[in-house]
């Protein structure tokens, strides 16, 4: 126990229990340094919920990322590198997996679906100006710039509204600006979103313009430029790190600093260079007694100052008694500017849970190396995958598949497990070979063993296997009919496959 100070006496003295809760607190303290501030330790705390973090800070962190994607070449790198590993070209793709009774999969009805996700995913969008792939991107940028992005879900006749596809669906794109953080009603509206006593969101309220053109009240909103909108019909993908958390914040939240600071410093750095290029030399008078003034003038002055012109091996003839020729050394380029701006960068991708070589666009590590960065890498990406399935793709499926029934484009076939016409599977940019060979043949061993069946490999490839079964047995047949002969086993050391009608493995030269 450490000794009782004055102030100690004197609670003791005044208040005897509150003395002796005292002391039992710092006995607790005392098991913890970190807990105890010192001249050395700040001993920085988060107070309050995440919530109230948010609502401080929220608006702030998504400016100052939206600025530094518009103005930093690396924070947008980052950004498409984000963009680009979890979603992909392609975007999340949707395998329909109806299935009947005895557990098979109704292929017929699965292709009926798959053939109106296809005409459906041409126009999305109420505005048609992108793609599902493309909306999915852009839903995905904005998810990790500001930390969180929205979406309405309209289907069925809705005034003004061309949905332009069989499917009568489409989604209202909708930026965390026009839910503001600022909209609380007590107890039941807090920064934008209505919740029951459980905490579970019943509505969203949006802003029916952009934040700039709407009335306010002082620092309030006025209700009658708000609308609101059904949770059932809101899409909502927000990055949270607590729990009960309504609002997202910025991927780049621990590293706005660090990105702006290295913005800056690189900025300065570049400005140093062109002006160490742009010095070239100076004259150094030497002694007074030394110095001559010009003869072309009787003063010495302006008038009869020299002109010299530097070119590629000149020789200075000219020079006067005392003078001699001088250059400046600027130190410019900075030989430790490399090492700084890599050290930073990393930095920036353990905060931002990106591959370093990906956003420095570095790859000249060894393939173990490179190969233990993209496996550790890419579980982060599959994770945000999973996360933006889950509030994006998989809830947008599920309301095609209902509208398309109850519009009467689709007749769900009898035999069909009624809980399972809306399954499917979702498929997301697989992580991407550094050594194809290695990769391929671990893949033939994992298959061989039985460890892995062949349409969980070509799904993991990005591929579907239905998809793939046509096409090769259609390219096969081609290959038939041309009376062409093509080798397709592995180097002859796997067995072809039956000879079936639709699948020549050694087509034979026709005479």
């Amino acid at each position: 126990m450490t000794e009782a100070n004055a102030l100690d006496r004197l609670i003791g003295w005044l208040a005897p229990a509150a003395a002796v809760r005292r002391a039992h607190s710092r006995s607790i303290l005392a098991y913890y340094d970190a807990a105890t501030p010192s001249r050395l330790r700040k001993g920085r705390v988060a107070p309050g919920t995440g919530n109230l973090a948010v609502g401080r800070a929220g608006t702030n962190l998504r400016e100052q990322a939206r600025y530094l994607e518009q103005n930093h070449d690396l924070a947008r790198g980052i950004l498409s590198d984000l963009v680009l590993k979890t979603i992909g070209p392609t975007g999340i793709m949707c395998e329909p997996q109806p299935r009947n009774a005895d557990g098979e999969i109704d292929d017929a009805f699965a292709e009926q679906l798959l053939d109106l996700w296809k005409d459906w995913g041409m126009r999305p969008e109420v505005t048609w100006q992108h793609d599902w792939p493309s909306a999915q991107r852009l839903l995905a940028r904005s998810w990790f710039r500001d930390g969180e992005v929205f979406g309405q879900v309209l289907a069925g006749t809705v005034p003004l509204l061309d949905h332009g596809t069989t499917v009568p669906l489409s989604l209202e794109l909708i930026e965390c600006d026009l839910v503001p953080l600022g909209y609380s009603l007590a107890p039941s509206i807090a920064q934008g979103i209505e919740i029951n006593v459980w905490g579970r969101p019943r509505a969203y309220w949006t802003l029916l313009a952009p934040p700039g053109d709407i009335l306010t009240s002082g620092n309030a909103i006025i209700s009658s430029q708000m609308k609101r909108i059904p949770a059932d019909r809101m899409l909502h993908a927000k990055m949270i790190d607590r729990i009960r958390q309504l609002r997202g914040v910025s991927v780049f939240a621990t590293v706005l600093q660090r990105l702006d600071d290295l913005k800056d410093y690189e900025e300065s750095e570049r400005i140093a260079a062109k002006v160490a290029a742009s010095m070239a030399a100076y004259i150094k008078k030497g002694l007074p007694d030394q110095y001559e003034p010009d003869t072309g003038s009787a003063t010495g002055t302006a008038e009869g100052m020299r002109d010299i012109k530097f070119r590629p091996g000149m020789v200075f003839d000219d020079l006067r008694p005392g003078e001699d020729i001088g250059t400046i050394d600027t130190k410019r380029p900075n030989p430790n500017l490399l090492m700084f701006r890599q050290g930073q960068m990393r930095g920036a991708a353990s905060g931002t849970g990106t591959a370093y070589s990906s956003i420095a666009k570095s790859y000249d590590g060894t393939y173990s190396a490179q190969r233990q960065e993209l496996v550790e890498s890419w579980s982060a990406y599959a994770t945000l995958q999973a996360e933006f399935t889950a509030a994006i793709v998989r809830p947008v499926y599920e309301a095609f598949v209902a509208t398309a029934i109850a519009a009467g484009a689709l007749k769900v076939p009898r035999g069909i497990v009624p809980a399972s016409v809306d399954d499917a599977i979702y498929i997301g940019p697989s992580m991407p070979w550094i050594d194809p060979a290695k990769e391929m043949e671990a893949f033939r061993g994992s298959e061989a063993a039985l460890y892995t069946s062949g349409p969980e490999i070509i799904r993991k490839r990005g591929g579907n296997p239905r998809d793939v079964i046509v096409q090769e047995a259609r390219w096969r047949r081609q290959i038939a009919d041309a009376g062409l002969t093509a080798d397709l086993t592995q180097n002859g050391n796997m067995p072809a496959p039956a000879a079936d009608p639709a699948v020549v493995p050694q087509a034979k030269r026709k005479p």
